[in-house]
């Protein structure tokens, strides 16, 4: 069990009741009109996707918030951890919709991934994760990195910042490939 940060797929997005995210789309559908801004339509969005995102949110994050309170500002962090669904549109600021969901209760507030990777990236740059070693793409690949010697390994060989904090560095990995995901094959990111 456990918490984990999941890519939502086409027919979960359009479906309504408690397996789907269908009322959250029409509410940022008619928030998205409202603003004078384009629908987000999944389907036509959706690029082939290898599989889905799925990776487990268990270290402890105090090393990655005392991380982002020495590089982001208080409005940054929020924009970085406050959201329950992440979309890859452009948005200037979060959008908080009045509908609920299982796991988030009242409220679902809706964030850009282009905004996510932009503070991801400034993170990454400044505790010099060596992105390129670290992996993407299927289920669980980044947890099991971290967690079963590929972290440490590449630690060895590649010393840094990003080594003295491995749990802050899993989160920063971990919310730069959310959002890289999402933008990739245009869907939406949500915690399950």
């Amino acid at each position: 069990m456990g918490v984990y940060l999941v890519s939502v797929t086409a027919q979960d997005w359009s479906q309504p009741g408690e397996d789907g995210y269908g009322e959250v789309a029409a509410a940022l559908n008619a928030e998205l009109e409202r603003r004078g801004l384009p629908p987000y339509e999944l389907p036509q969005a959706t690029r082939e996707a290898p599989g889905w995102f799925e990776e487990k949110v268990s270290p402890s994050m105090d090393g990655f918030v005392a991380l982002c309170r020495t590089q982001l500002t208080d409005a940054e962090l929020s924009a970085l951890l406050d959201w329950s669904v992440l979309v890859p549109l452009a948005l200037e600021e979060e959008i908080v919709l009045s509908v609920g969901t299982a796991y988030f209760g009242e409220e679902t507030v809706v964030a850009g991934a282009p905004q996510v990777l932009a503070l991801a990236e400034r993170l990454a740059n400044a505790v010099e994760l060596p992105e390129d070693a670290i992996p993407a793409g299927e289920n669980l690949t980044l947890s099991l990195w971290f967690l079963e010697g590929g972290a440490e390994r590449t630690a060895r060989a590649r010393p840094g910042p990003w080594a003295e904090d491995r749990d802050a560095a899993f989160y920063v990995a971990l919310y730069l490939r959310a959002a890289q995901y999402s933008i990739r094959y245009g869907c939406p990111m949500t915690y399950s």
